[in-house]
């Protein structure tokens, strides 16, 4: 082994380098499955699925099937795991009046429960929505898979707009709609999460019944959809350093927690272990809740 390094040299070996490891990142991606989970919160993130299919009409499991086969190929094993899913996620909606869905940040496999702002901000949604007669379903979307095949598919999707994972959570509440004729669905979104929320709400912008509630989107992404979206960019206490793109800042809430002295707000993360400084909505934060509350009034009638 060691005659055959020798023999070719470190400009040969650092060029197959360059040459195979995009390869290698480029097969992981394209044979990623384009599909996440959806499960309802509190379900420890076990997809919602369809167990009696007798309770679904004829022309929404042939839709389901049709969306599938559209989206994946009915050869695919992915296949009827999506059919399921969308089934499951219809019977569960069928009689309520609203589909409230989180799209975590950071990696996007996180459910709700691990974001505990946006844990308070839908136990004050859902209140809202209760106090004022309405019923609601509230999901978790995980768009991918704590593995390296994973991270690096959400690599190229970052890099991409969610083009495929857009894709796929619109035909998801696009099937809702046409299905439940009177259910509004609000799409949720934190951090990176909230690239795919526009994205999606992009592609149903002439979806009447689709609208979004977003906190701290990333500096370097412009919102596309605006109409029917609420978008945060700071949480009234703290500036969010990480939507304004204050590296400063970030720098130095990391030193301070390094050194053991950290200030308000230093807690919030990117990323898992990247100190960002503003970057955590809690319900209890008053501009928070108070714009939500407008939103909800404004768009659906709540009660205050």
């Amino acid at each position: 082994m060691r005659s055959i390094l020798n023999k070719l040299g470190r400009r040969q070996i650092v060029l197959a380098m360059a040459v195979v490891l995009p390869l290698i990142v480029l097969v992981l991606a394209l044979t990623a499955s384009p599909i996440g989970i959806t499960s309802e919160i509190g379900n420890r993130g076990l997809p919602l699925a369809a167990t009696d299919l007798s309770a679904v009409p004829p022309s929404v499991t042939n839709d389901a099937t049709r969306i599938a086969a559209e989206l994946l190929g009915d050869g695919q094993n992915s296949y009827n795991d999506f059919v399921n899913q969308l089934l499951g996620v219809y019977l569960e909606a069928r009689d309520k009046d609203f589909v409230v869905l989180f799209n975590p940040g950071g990696w996007g496999w996180n459910l709700v429960e691990a974001s505990p702002g946006w844990q308070s901000i839908f136990d004050g949604i859902e209140s809202e929505l209760t106090n004022s007669g309405y019923t609601s379903l509230l999901l978790t979307h995980q768009r991918t898979f704590n593995t390296l095949q994973g991270r690096i598919d959400e690599i190229v999707e970052m890099l991409t707009g969610y083009s495929s994972k857009s894709k796929e959570l619109a035909l998801r509440v696009e099937f809702l709609t046409s299905h439940i004729p009177e259910l509004r669905v609000i799409i949720t979104g934190e951090s990176n999460g909230t690239i795919i929320a526009d994205s999606v709400m992009h592609v149903l912008r002439n979806n009447p019944h689709v609208y979004s509630i977003q906190t701290g989107p990333p500096f370097w992404h412009q919102n596309i959809m605006l109409d029917r979206t609420l978008i945060m960019t700071d949480n009234g206490m703290v500036p969010d350093s990480f939507s304004r793109g204050d590296f400063l800042a970030m720098a130095g809430a990391n030193l301070r927690v390094l050194f053991g002295v950290p200030r308000p707000g230093d807690s919030a993360t990117i990323f898992l272990y990247v100190r960002a400084p503003g970057h955590e909505y809690w319900w209890q934060y008053p501009s928070v809740y108070s714009q939500i509350e407008n939103f909800l009034e404004i768009n659906f009638g709540t009660a205050r």
